[in-house]
């Protein structure tokens, strides 16, 4: 018999050994049962097949490791837009973020309509000092269509060395062309509990759920109660959740101890529950939580869990609607899956997933206003319009700022506000302009008048 090619030896071990692991962890994860262990044998000898077949015939030489992680990327994303494998160096950065610190240019981003939507942009970042706004769509990442972009993938593409500059093209509901924005990355460092008083009401904006949020707004919640505020607004409008965790350590701090928070119901209808419990926690005093499009994940439980037991009027519009759990599961070479696990729901079982929090008030944020120059056409001019179609292009320049940052305002050139209207680049929350704050301090006003009121004898 004539002897084979040792390199055609090496071609044919790399698929059998995947399908073998593979095959063998299949196995002992519960896969004894004949039906199933051949059905995925079958299965797997296909993938070796083609994967010999990319080895020999590709028009270039390919290597194991990439086929096969392209392999599980195509996997994953036919589950659900959340699932995604990590490499190592994508992994730790992960690790990174949940601790309040990573780069990037400050967008939380997620899937909608089967769109690359932007969720949130994070306060205070180049993304959000340029006005991308929630509810956009990114309909390109320099240049390169994110139609088939995994979450990942598209995460990976708009980070990068702090100074670097990244073009997004956005899409957004009632502007007729794309609006290109150029960015200048940065190190990207969340303050993720603010706060101040109002009108001797206290309030606090939650921009992230981090490990830390919990400590904080504890001792955010201590400084209300020593200065005796009556009332308080938590503010969730733009945060994109975070950490389950960090959910549930802030719903506490408004509930009674052995409350449920919210549960989970992943595979075979297991399910997982958070009680609270039972911190040093504020009273029974009027509490309003304000919401919009781009509070997701962490903020919907929280806001959840207060409207379904009372506790608090949710005020603004619908939130974004993501009620899944991903699970992080660390693999043996470094990498990570990200896996999505379960749904979550509020404790009167609702569940969030693609619906989101109806608020117990509607109030839409007001739209910015631009004031026209004099001698440009109005809006209403045929003229006007034809000029207002013209796409908005934002750039930031890497040049020091009062933040510290690194960063400049990044003003579009049509003049447009360069930040949402409803609070403004430091964080401080702009009564004058924010219209959704405006009626929160209101109905707290009134509700203190109206429990001061006289009882009939």
């Amino acid at each position: 018999m004539m002897e084979q090619d040792p390199k055609r030896r090496f071609w044919m071990l790399g698929p059998m050994v995947v399908v073998a692991l593979v095959l063998g962890v299949l196995l002992g994860k519960g896969w004894e049962r004949t039906g199933h262990a051949t059905e995925t044998y079958e299965e797997l000898k296909t993938f070796s097949e083609v994967l010999t077949q990319v080895q020999k015939s590709y028009v270039d030489e390919t290597k194991v490791k990439d086929l096969v992680q392209g392999a599980i990327r195509g996997m994953l994303s036919t589950l659900d837009p959340h699932s995604a494998y990590m490499t190592p160096d994508m992994y730790k950065e992960m690790q990174v973020e949940t601790k309040g610190e990573f780069g990037g240019v400050g967008i939380q981003i997620g899937v909608k309509e089967n769109r690359l939507a932007v969720i949130a942009p994070i306060e205070g970042t180049p993304a959000y000092r340029a006005g991308i706004k929630s509810g956009d769509f990114i309909t390109k990442v320099n240049d390169e269509t994110t139609k088939d972009l995994t979450l990942m993938d598209a995460v990976q593409k708009m980070r990068g060395p702090k100074g670097s500059k990244v073009n997004l093209t956005i899409q957004r509901d009632g502007t007729p062309d794309p609006l290109q924005f150029t960015l200048v990355r940065d190190t990207i460092k969340i303050e993720s509990v603010k706060s101040k008083v109002l009108d001797n009401i206290g309030y606090v904006r939650l921009t992230q759920f981090q490990e830390s949020t919990g400590r904080d707004l504890s001792k955010v919640l201590k400084q209300f109660k020593d200065l005796k505020l009556q009332s308080t607004i938590l503010d969730l409008r733009n945060n994109p959740g975070g950490l389950l965790t960090a959910s549930v350590e802030v719903s506490e701090q408004f509930l009674p101890g052995g409350k449920l928070v919210v549960y989970t119901k992943g595979r075979e209808s297991k399910k997982d529950e958070w009680i609270a419990k039972g911190k040093d926690q504020m009273d029974d005093s009027p509490m309003i939580i304000l919401i919009n499009e781009g509070s997701a994940s962490a903020s919907e439980i929280v806001a959840g869990a207060l409207q379904d037991y009372g506790r608090a009027v949710i005020v603004g519009t619908t939130s974004f609607g993501k009620g899944s759990v991903q699970t992080i599961l660390p693999l043996g070479d470094g990498s990570g899956l990200r896996l999505t696990t379960a749904k979550y729901y509020t404790p009167k079982g609702r569940s969030i997933q693609s619906t989101g929090i109806t608020p117990d008030i509607v109030v839409k944020a007001q739209p910015p206003t631009v004031i026209a120059k004099a001698g440009e056409p109005k809006s209403g001019d045929k003229e006007g319009e034809s000029k207002s179609a013209k796409p908005t292009v934002a750039q930031g320049k890497d040049q020091p700022s009062q933040n510290g940052k690194g960063e400049e305002e990044a003003i579009p050139k049509n003049g447009a506000t360069p930040h949402p209207p409803s609070v403004d680049i430091s964080g401080d929350p702009s009564l004058e302009q924010d219209v959704q704050l405006q009626k929160a301090v209101e109905m707290l006003k009134t509700w203190k008048i109206f429990k001061e009121l006289p009882r009939p004898s």
